[in-house]
């Protein structure tokens, strides 16, 4: 198994609306794959020319459990912020979070398994489930190594390691679990799925904060690419304990505010910070010609990603968003809806909105942030807005920002608020999905709806 720290990426690329080549985009990005004539496949031979699609869906999030639960209330408009009850935060200046809710541990892992794992692992086993249950996938009729795992995870196990340390400390070190040598580490969750699932085929894990879940959807496009059938993709976090809200306080750029409904006003002029939350979205990613041998549903093809860093201290987002169209094929005017990273703190979301305008001109296209619903997951976030961008396309429909009824004069964007909005005469095909992980991460993904869909 291997750990990926996303690379940085300094490459400036010219903002006009031409299209650029895919092999511009990379000799220019740095980190893209080998072009495929030369790509090697899992197996030895030359890659065929594989396009990845996403065949399943796993959500574990604050305002639903479940993909279909969590998305009805995304459609509601409805949140899951509130105050915290996974412990008592009454001596800390931040009390709220969005914890995902009726998630009993037993339900979802074996007795065996519960003293072994964090409260992220059994989450991220939940979500992988589900949507290997949704793509109707049995990886055990799969040839040895067709099948792998990469997720992104930022924190691994907090709450198992807080417990671990309080055992050190308090009676000694013959009383910290032997499982605290794994179950703190953010490789964890793909190790777990893939001992459960019979994966083995590559695997690994990404950290790049929220950016993650775009980065390991890449990560895995590029197996699809060399010759994996399926690999299990996308991202949770959870660090809803005492040491982790220590860490997320101490870090800064959260909201103090006590009505959830006024903490996390993303892109308006009363932002005040954002809300941390838990969760996050699995995805089953195929070899487009093998899910269609077999009959599977696809919701959508992962058509473009590109990753940017911030070294100089200035915002890349707009370059990823960029770099991803082109790695896509595809003009600006053919996107048909932005899913923001919305940090919900003025000056990122100013540099964002001016990202997002360069390319698309002032008010150009619909943009959302459902996030607003759940707070910010780390590395869950970006992969739950892939999910919700591949459901806008499937149900023509695109889910509100909640909180923020205007944006802030100084972001010029078309910012859907209130309540679902349909692209009126237009259908909706293509989506762009944007992150930005602490430390100067960008990420971007261009998903497409199936050719069947209107």
């Amino acid at each position: 198994m291997t750990t990926v720290i996303a690379p940085h990426d300094r490459t400036e690329v010219p903002r006009d609306r031409t299209k650029v080549s895919p092999d511009h985009v990379e000799a220019a990005h740095g980190r893209a794959e080998a072009p495929r004539d030369r790509a090697e496949s899992a197996t030895g031979g030359p890659a065929r020319t594989a396009e990845a699609v996403v065949t399943g869906i796993g959500v574990a999030a604050p305002n639903g459990l479940g993909t279909e639960a969590w998305w009805a209330a995304t459609l509601r408009g409805e949140s899951g912020i509130r105050p915290l009850t996974r412990f008592d935060a009454g001596g800390y200046p931040v009390k709220l979070a969005g914890e995902v809710p009726g998630f009993v541990d037993a339900d979802h892992v074996s007795s065996r398994l519960l003293p072994q794992t964090d409260r992220v692992t059994r989450l991220s086993l939940a979500a992988a489930k589900e949507a290997l249950d949704d793509a109707g996938a049995d990886p055990a009729q799969l040839p040895d190594h067709a099948a792998g795992v990469v997720t992104a995870n930022s924190f691994g196990g907090f709450e198992f390691g807080q417990r671990e340390l309080e055992a050190l400390w308090s009676k000694g070190g013959r009383h910290v679990s032997a499982y605290q040598s794994f179950a703190w580490f953010y490789a964890v969750n793909s190790g777990q799925i893939s001992i459960r699932h019979g994966l083995r085929g590559a695997s690994g894990v990404i950290v790049s904060e929220q950016a993650g879940g775009l980065d390991a959807m890449a990560h895995a496009r590029r197996q699809i690419r060399k010759g994996a059938r399926l690999v299990v993709t996308g991202g949770i976090d959870s660090a809803l304990c005492p040491w982790g809200w220590a860490a997320y306080v101490a870090g800064g750029g959260l909201s103090g505010r006590a009505d959830p409904a006024r903490a996390y006003l993303p892109f308006s002029q009363d932002a005040s910070g954002h809300v941390v939350g838990e969760g996050g979205a699995h995805l089953i990613l195929e070899n487009a010609e093998e899910a269609r041998r077999r009959g599977a549903q696809v919701y959508g093809t992962l058509a473009g990603h590109a990753a940017t860093f911030d070294a100089d201290g200035g915002c890349r987002l707009g370059a990823a968003a960029e770099l991803a169209l082109a790695d896509a094929d595809l003009h600006p005017d053919e996107v048909d809806v932005v899913f923001a990273d919305a940090a919900g703190d003025r000056m990122a979301d100013r540099a964002e909105a001016e990202a997002i305008t360069a390319l698309f001109g002032p008010y150009g296209v619909p943009v959302t942030a459902p996030k607003s619903m759940t707070g910010r997951l780390a590395a869950g976030g970006a992969a739950l807005d892939v999910a919700a961008a591949l459901l806008t396309l499937r149900d023509q429909i695109i889910p509100p920002t909640t909180g923020t009824e205007l944006p802030a004069d100084d972001c010029l964007l078309n910012l859907v608020t209130g309540v679902p909005s349909p692209r009126l005469g237009l259908p909706l095909r293509t989506a762009l999905v944007l992150a930005r992980g602490r430390g100067g991460f960008n990420s971007a993904v261009v998903v497409r709806a199936p050719e069947t869909t209107a």
